[in-house]
């Protein structure tokens, strides 16, 4: 019987990754072993076994003695340890030695480094200082006599003077994890591990065949971090090294693919910062080694797996939705959108958790926890054809969580809209809709819309630059406020809109008509100067305004009005 030695978050889903060759999980991360128990009586007991990830088991010494990572890195993974054992020979518990070895080594190597103490902290910090030193001795021996003095300063508490005249140095401080490493099967079922360098290529050879004599070279791919902070507890970040496609996007970077993913910021990095650790505040917490050459093993060329269908009809989570409810209709296959179609979006949101703050001392208010806000409502509209203006997507999100505000006056979404039970709304999964949104993400699609960067930030979906078309910034002026879509509707379209409620389908269309008009006035004037003079009034009026909207009743859109109901009547 296989046992599976991972950690108690995998352990409901471990059996299904480790057990199956068809697993893509097991095929990537799993590491098969046998686990050998020696009794003192001399009885041997054997297990077959595999494990998602190793946990580093530290040295007892603080000695201060050079400890390199690959050596830690072996102790935990042929890990050795004395323990109370069932005996089947003696019949009884006995002390027996417990061994790991390994069988067969993973495509990837995950690393649980286990710094949850002050002794753990202090050994990582401790080796980065003796590698510190060791790398100033050797470069010590590498500079000229020219440059001795400013290693000497740099010896000394790191002068700025020093800093500039050799910052190769100060990349190599709370540095203590290698670059890649060097694994080797042995003909005992023993391993190898050794720190590996670019310059070991030149003595060992290039990184190629070398699986038929059981060597693997790994590589550092990502490394996860915990950022202490005392108030919020922290909270974790990655070092990625990326792919070369998407590093190569990038203009104007200058670093080697190594990419800070830290929520929703994304940042590229010096390579070394992803291996720096200054315990005082950033702790390693997960580490990722991949096997080189790894990608001519598998088929990477990654082709969409969403496909066209998931725009097509689909059955209602609802159980009272009728099709006299339906507010869209879904694309033919001759309306499949294209590259630089134009989509007009709009969102509604709930709210799951109320803000907590606290009023200080001084009057002002601190925040403690954000409010939690949850998509509710999504909406697409065909922004050309002849169904423009006629919505393709009116999704109502599905949540099994409490709602305790559903912002009514500003969502439009109801007590009960959500409940599949009561619901006669087309009420689908996040996931569903995630699935459409993305398949248009990718095909190309030009979403317009009113106050999209922040819809698309809480749906948590990375859509390029240039494939949004925000009318908040189209209708703006520097350092001027940004401007209501309802107030623009007025000015611009005459149209009076959002009067009890915010409708998403009438808040999409509007932003398309408005990206039309904007078209159309920046056509109109050939100078720049003219759309300029343009929103100088569109500010003017405002003011004036107060930025209201005139009570009157104002025109609604008639003619979209007319073609929606009469393709609903087809």
């Amino acid at each position: 019987m296989q046992e599976l030695e991972v950690p108690q978050a995998y352990r409901g889903a471990a059996s299904s990754f480790c057990s199956s060759g068809d697993s893509v999980i097991g095929q990537l991360f799993s590491c098969e072993m046998e686990n050998c128990s020696l009794c003192r009586c001399g009885s041997e007991t054997v297990r077959a076994s595999s494990t998602l990830l190793f946990t580093l088991s530290y040295p007892e010494d603080k000695t201060g003695k050079n400890c390199d990572f690959a050596q830690v890195l072996k102790r935990s993974i042929c890990l050795e340890q004395n323990t109370q054992a069932w005996c089947d020979n003696c019949e009884k518990y006995q002390p027996t030695i417990q061994t790991r070895n390994i069988r067969h080594l993973p495509d990837i190597l995950v690393i649980n480094c286990e710094v949850n103490s002050l002794k753990e902290a202090d050994f990582w910090r401790m080796q980065a200082d003796v590698a510190f030193k060791m790398a100033i001795k050797k470069h010590s021996g590498e500079i000229s006599k020219n440059t001795e003095l400013a290693l000497a300063d740099w010896k000394e508490l790191g002068s700025p003077e020093g800093m500039l005249r050799c910052p190769s140095i100060e990349e190599l401080k709370n540095v203590w994890l290698p670059f890649s490493i060097r694994m080797k099967l042995t003909k005992n079922k023993g391993l190898d591990v050794c720190n590996w360098t670019d310059g070991d290529e030149m003595q060992w050879g290039p990184a190629r065949a070398e699986e038929e004599h059981g060597v693997y070279v790994y590589d550092l791919m990502a490394t996860v971090v915990h950022i202490l902070d005392s108030r919020t507890g922290g909270s974790l970040v990655a070092h990625i090294k990326v792919g070369e496609t998407y590093h190569q996007r990038k203009e104007g970077v200058t670093h080697q693919q190594w990419y800070l993913f830290n929520d929703f910021l994304i940042e590229p990095i010096d390579k070394h910062e992803a291996v720096q650790f200054d315990m005082n505040w950033k702790v390693p917490a997960i580490l990722y080694y991949t096997k080189r050459n790894l990608n001519s093993k598998y088929n990477l060329n990654i082709k969409n797996p969403i496909e066209a269908s998931v725009l097509m009809a689909e059955a209602s989570l609802a159980r009272k939705q009728r099709k006299t409810h339906t507010t869209f209709i879904p694309l033919m296959l001759n309306e499949m959108p294209q590259v630089g179609d134009l989509v007009g979006l709009d969102a509604e949101f709930v709210t799951l958790n109320e803000e907590e703050a606290e009023l200080r001392s001084d009057g002002t208010k601190s925040t403690i926890k954000p409010s939690q806000m949850s998509v509710a409502r999504i909406t697409c509209v065909r922004g050309q054809g002849p169904n423009e203006g006629i919505p393709f997507i009116d999704d109502y999100i599905s949540t099994q969580e409490q709602v305790v505000d559903y912002l009514t006056q500003y969502s439009g979404i109801k007590p009960g809209d959500l409940d599949a039970k009561i619901s006669s709304k087309h009420l689908t999964t996040l996931k569903s809709t995630y699935l459409k949104l993305r398949f248009l993400i990718d095909i190309g699609v030009k979403f317009v819309g009113h106050g999209l960067q922040k819809d698309f930030r809480v749906i948590n979906l990375m859509v390029p630059k240039d494939q949004v078309l925000d009318t908040v910034y189209l209708f703006h002026m520097p350092r001027k406020r940004m401007i209501s879509l309802r107030f623009l509707a007025w000015y611009f379209l005459d149209l009076k809109i959002q009067g009890e409620t915010h409708d998403s389908i009438e808040d999409a269309r509007t932003a398309l008509q408005l990206y039309q008009k904007y078209l159309e006035l920046s056509k109109n004037g050939t100078e720049p100067e003219s759309f300029h003079k343009v929103l100088k009034g569109l500010y003017e009026k405002g003011r004036k305004m107060d930025w209201k909207v005139p009570e009157p009743e104002g025109q609604t859109s008639p003619k979209n009005a007319a073609v929606f109901s009469s393709v609903l009547a087809l």
